[in-house]
């Protein structure tokens, strides 16, 4: 069986620690500073206290430092670099080429360098570009397709990352600058707003609507759980889910729930056995319904309806009645459902529950034969929020002779000699105790997979001396995996040639150091990030996307009328269509 990672979000020190108990590989987490979710910081203490738990389940910490940084920036993120590598992080997500210069000139450890998916890497010669560079992985973009995955895995040599659950950017990821444009929050220094979330109208040159406010750009959510299988197939080492925003509840769940689907194709990368205490289900945890994106062709990826949760399909309400209404569900108080109403999601709570009677805080809008969802499930939040999920890791136990062993399942060893004392009246009965207490491992990191003793010499031990020893043979058992613990360091990276000869503001370029790495890559910088700029000229691509309004409005395929994307204060955004790539893109006006 091939031996893959899963790579869980985590905003904070307290989710990243649910991630692992809840079978993550891998944590992906930002930093005080240079990620491109600039509401997720955390400190260096909180990151080395993170290190050390994670490293005890041969669990590996990636930080982020994907936006693009400014000169200045640049050395201060040299610094932290280097912090980062002392207190242990295995392994830096990068975006701005300055950093990828700054390590060929060996001004930061040997870190492993992953090649952040802002990097727009969707073709198999950005791919290779990075893996002749050296890096240690390339993060792919979430548009592509099963076979271009694998085909990228075949002709490369690094590690390849992809996504496989979360929200999902409607633009090419690195190259959205429709945020920047409307109000100067730009995504490529962590700062989004989110336009993609908001109200638009489809209209044509003349002025006529196709489409009129609706949430045009905004996505469904991404599941790609049908397709694990194939995508272990396609040689893909890391699964990534999305979520760096996420509460801890959505974190616990969405990770146990590939925890599970990974172990049934493929063997793990660390350590440790997950003692779950819910189902996990990602129908009841936050998303805008599902969509497995381009990975098997194109298919409904949009929900031009809420860019809110929808949740969980419940089914229709089958009576109604002047406080209440009936359906064949099972709910609880304080659950939040949802349906649509003119066009809209509209939800309301439910403050009582009898039998299939439901009685909401409010009915507006309620018919019999509405379908109902339920995008907040209290009794498995509460289940969630409650839950004592933990993860071990197996441990034998051996007396031989004097001589006790605990062996770890990755073959770590500790021994211990155990205290001689007098013969015991009943040895059977004294073997009994030592066996049950050796299978106590209590709040230890282990759980007993086995106690052999048959080749022991049993002398008399009260229970609380046995269990003395357990705890110290256990401790030492724990110093040994650290100390047997491997990072993984990142190889020699030189310059090689850059796919294109020249490349305009879509390299994002914001720092000279940038600008180098591509000229030593043989590639011509010929304009700097938007960033560099206050005012994003006319004719500029804000986004490009395979999210394709024509195709969404039925008009794939008809003679091209010119089109335009307009916001609710009627600024009017020209749509550009390239039909061969099956592209859309929004232009500033």
């Amino acid at each position: 069986m091939k031996c893959v990672e899963l790579l869980a979000p985590a905003k904070n020190l307290e989710t990243a620690i649910a991630a692992i108990n809840s079978g993550a590989d891998a944590i992906y987490i930002g930093a005080e500073d240079f990620g491109a979710r600039k509401n997720a910081p955390n400190s260096l203490s909180d990151i080395e206290k993170l290190v050390n738990y994670a490293h005890k389940f041969y669990v590996r910490i990636h930080v982020v430092i994907n936006t693009i940084l400014n000169d200045t920036e640049l050395d201060k993120a040299v610094k932290l670099v280097k912090k980062l590598y002392n207190i242990g992080v295995d392994a830096i997500i990068v975006q701005d080429m300055g950093l990828i210069k700054a390590a060929i000139d060996g001004k930061i450890p040997p870190i492993q360098i992953h090649a952040s998916t802002q990097c727009d890497n969707r073709t198999l010669e950005k791919a290779k570009f990075f893996n002749d560079l050296g890096l240690s992985r390339v993060i792919l973009a979430r548009e592509l397709s099963l076979e271009k995955i694998e085909e990228i895995c075949e002709n490369t040599d690094c590690e390849v990352e992809t996504f496989i659950h979360g929200a999902l950017c409607v633009s090419y990821s690195g190259q959205c600058y429709f945020s920047y444009a409307n109000g100067g929050r730009s995504a490529n220094r962590g700062e989004c707003a989110q336009p993609c979330r908001k109200k638009y109208s489809l209209i044509d040159e003349k002025g006529k609507v196709i489409l009129k406010d609706k949430y045009l750009l905004s996505l469904k959510d991404f599941n790609a759980s049908d397709s694990i299988e194939k995508l272990i197939s396609c040689g893909v080492k890391s699964f990534k889910i999305e979520g760096r925003l996420k509460d801890i509840n959505y974190v616990k769940n969405v990770v146990a729930y590939y925890n599970d689907l990974l172990n049934k194709y493929a063997q793990r990368t660390s350590s440790g056995k997950i003692f779950l205490d819910f189902e996990p289900d990602t129908d009841k945890t936050f998303n805008r319904g599902y969509t497995d994106y381009f990975l098997n062709g194109r298919g409904q990826c949009f929900n031009f309806l809420s860019p809110k949760s929808r949740g969980q399909k419940l089914g229709k309400v089958k009576r109604i009645c002047h406080n209440y209404f009936e359906i064949d569900a099972d709910l609880n108080p304080q659950d939040g459902l949802c349906f649509i109403k003119d066009g809209e999601m509209s939800g309301f709570l439910v403050n009582k529950v009898e039998g299939n009677r439901i009685y909401p805080n409010k009915m507006d809008g309620i018919k019999t034969g509405t379908l109902l969802y339920r995008n907040f499930d209290s009794k498995f939040e509460k289940q969630l929020e409650n839950s004592k999920t933990v993860r071990k890791i197996g441990v034998k136990f051996i007396l031989n002779g004097k001589i006790l062993t605990a062996i770890d399942e990755d073959d770590n060893k500790a021994e211990i000699i155990m205290p001689q004392g007098e013969t015991p009246k009943n040895i059977e009965k004294m073997k009994e105790n030592i066996i049950l207490q050796l299978q106590k491992t209590g709040e230890s990191d282990y759980y007993t997979q086995y106690v052999d003793i048959r080749n022991a010499e049993i002398t008399f031990l009260p229970v609380s001396k046995i269990n003395e020893i357990r705890r110290k043979l256990l401790s030492l058992l724990n110093e040994e995996r650290l100390r047997n613990f491997k990072r993984l360091e990142q190889k020699p990276i030189g310059y090689t040639t850059f796919p294109k000869q020249e490349i305009d503001y879509h390299a994002n370029v914001f720092n000279n150091e940038a600008k180098e790495f591509y000229k030593n890559c043989n590639c011509n910088v010929t304009q700097p990030a938007l960033e560099c700029s206050d005012k994003i000229p006319s004719g500029i691509e804000l986004m490009r996307t395979k999210h394709c309004l024509k195709f969404a409005a039925g008009l794939c395929g008809q003679p091209c009328k010119k089109l335009y994307l307009a916001d609710v204060k009627g600024k009017k955004y020209p749509l550009k269509f390239d039909c061969k790539n099956c592209e859309m893109v929004v232009l500033n006006p």
